[in-house]
């Protein structure tokens, strides 16, 4: 059967109600999963007239979500329509944001959805509405009550991006780089990749120095951390290997030679990752217990209802999204349930 996901609108003042309405009418033809639009009703019509397209779609009361098919909508009333301001950062958005999110996580713990796709979120908006976390992917885990290892997951195509270190200073990733934190983020990209269907992915690890060290010249944490992890990795038959200069790593992963680079600091993967594909970027959320993708750009508000946002990251999203719930169905219950 098809997996069944939520999807969340995002911030009411950007570009995801229209990217999510331009989604469903690409798809609508070969739907490739039962779909519920958790959100206001008058946030998914806005999509739609942003878009200049026509949707259709069934609003259902909560009693009804464990027999929803096709598209379905779970109707909210998070923000006055009137409230709306395209374009600009507000309580009020950011107050629609986080409670369609809330929404959408409490079905999935009550195991009516599979997976959950989120149009961008305005993190100054969602701040000011009360977020009290870090970002978005922190406040799911808190809300989740999940205490295990997390992180934000890159992709872009067939290829993965996780990090040792993410939103700190530069000048504090050395003294954050430690054996624990490179096993963590090599572990969690080996994981999503198997969940996502791949049986034996290979991961790179990027070196932190230049020329990984130089044997020493440039710094130690090579030969004293890095290099020790990724022989622990190999010990267990995993297809692990580096350190590999932060320069010509990414030249491997073009050419499709891995299927993830773990990096030590946020910038050393985020800018080849995001040159080598912008628009067609997702972020996942690594680690927790549900599927979770949004598309790796912002809110747009330069372009917001304009209708000429680019779907393609959103797209992305969604057929990565839809692997990975297929393959946690299948590995949670012998079956695609």
């Amino acid at each position: 059967m098809k997996p069944r996901l939520a999807f969340v609108p995002g911030d009411p003042s950007g570009i995801g109600p229209e990217l999510i309405a331009k989604l469903i009418h690409a798809n609508i033809d070969d739907l490739p999963a039962d779909i519920l639009l958790v959100g206001d009703k008058h946030l998914w019509n806005q999509g739609a007239q942003q878009a200049n397209l026509e949707l259709s779609f069934n609003t259902i009361t909560e009693g009804e979500v464990p027999r929803f098919e096709g598209i379905a909508h779970l109707d909210l009333d998070t923000i006055d329509q009137n409230a709306v301001k395209i374009a600009k950062v507000s309580v009020e958005s950011g107050h629609s944001s986080l409670r369609c999110l809330d929404k959408a996580l409490d079905l999935s713990k009550e195991k009516l959805v599979d997976g959950i796709l989120f149009a961008p979120f305005n993190k100054a908006a969602m701040t000011a509405a009360g977020l009290n976390a870090e970002d978005e992917h922190r406040y799911i885990a808190r809300y989740l009550d999940f205490k295990g290892y997390h992180s934000e997951i890159n992709v872009l195509d067939e290829l993965m991006t996780t990090r040792v270190t993410s939103h700190i200073g530069l000048k504090e990733v050395a003294q954050n780089i430690t054996e624990d934190g490179i096993k963590r983020a090599v572990n969690l990209a080996y994981e999503t990749l198997c969940k996502a269907g791949n049986k034996r992915p290979h991961v790179a690890v990027a070196a932190l120095n230049p020329h990984a060290g130089d044997n020493g010249k440039f710094g130690r944490e090579e030969i004293d951390l890095i290099e020790p992890v990724i022989e622990s990795f190999k010990l267990k038959q995993m297809n692990v290997s580096g350190p590999w200069p932060s320069d010509t790593v990414f030249l491997k992963a073009q050419r499709g030679e891995v299927d993830a680079v773990v990096t030590m600091y946020h910038d050393q993967g985020q800018i080849a990752i995001k040159l080598l594909g912008f628009d067609r970027g997702v972020t996942v959320a690594g680690g927790l217990p549900i599927p979770i993708a949004t598309p790796a750009h912002g809110t747009a508000f330069d372009i917001a209802g304009k209708g000429i946002a680019n779907a393609g990251a959103i797209q992305k999203a969604l057929e990565l999204l839809i692997r990975m719930a297929t393959n946690q169905n299948f590995n949670n219950h012998g079956q695609v349930s």
